[in-house]
């Protein structure tokens, strides 16, 4: 398992082993020593365990997000596609972070099996870049509806660079009536920082 940072720092790509012959191949998609003692080594803090498993099947050009929840229900989130291709994405959303506001976003797919490790106080949202993607991640708390909270998407503050789909985006009622950033319910630094 390999760790890289990225420019957000404790928003972290990983890159399992994958051994593979003419049979096909075996990676370990999760290994919970191993994770904490990459996080360790790159001077991240430990999670909170990983507490529930999600998984949606999206079709091409539907984005969803940017969803978070609130404390006392915050979530960090582990997120893979095991079949397909996605564009994910992380906000930084903890007021009074050097990096607050700012994002990253990356490709991550069945075919490179790359993963991401995005911490409580980010904000989390994707786009399927291919039919019947199917997009898996692990959380450090239940959901809970009462702390649910979304940020608008197109948020030109933000300014995140979503991929250029023919046809578009489809984007739920929901998540396009979500508040701007400016507007958005944020964490505390101090209380998410790292």
């Amino acid at each position: 398992m390999k760790l890289i940072q990225t420019t957000l720092p404790e928003v972290v790509i990983i890159e399992p082993a994958v051994f593979g012959d003419d049979r096909g191949w075996f990676m370990e998609s999760f290994n919970e020593a191993r994770f904490h003692q990459a996080l360790t080594a790159l001077g991240l803090g430990i999670p909170r365990p990983l507490v529930q498993d999600n998984h949606s099947c999206s079709r091409r050009g539907v984005l969803r997000g940017l969803h978070y929840q609130l404390p006392p229900h915050a979530q960090g989130k582990l997120v893979r596609v095991v079949q397909g291709a996605a564009f994910d994405v992380a906000v930084d959303i903890r007021q009074g972070s050097p990096r607050f506001g700012q994002w990253v976003g990356i490709e991550i797919s069945a075919a490179n099996h790359r993963q991401l490790w995005l911490p409580e106080g980010f904000a989390h949202g994707f786009v399927a870049l291919e039919d019947d993607t199917h997009f898996l991640y692990k959380t450090t708390d239940y959901y809970a509806k009462a702390c649910e909270r979304a940020i608008a998407w197109s948020d030109p503050d933000l300014a995140i660079e979503w991929p250029a789909l023919d046809g578009g985006l489809i984007v739920s009622a929901k998540d396009r009536e979500a508040p701007s950033f400016k507007a958005a319910e944020v964490f505390d630094f101090q209380a998410f920082g790292q």
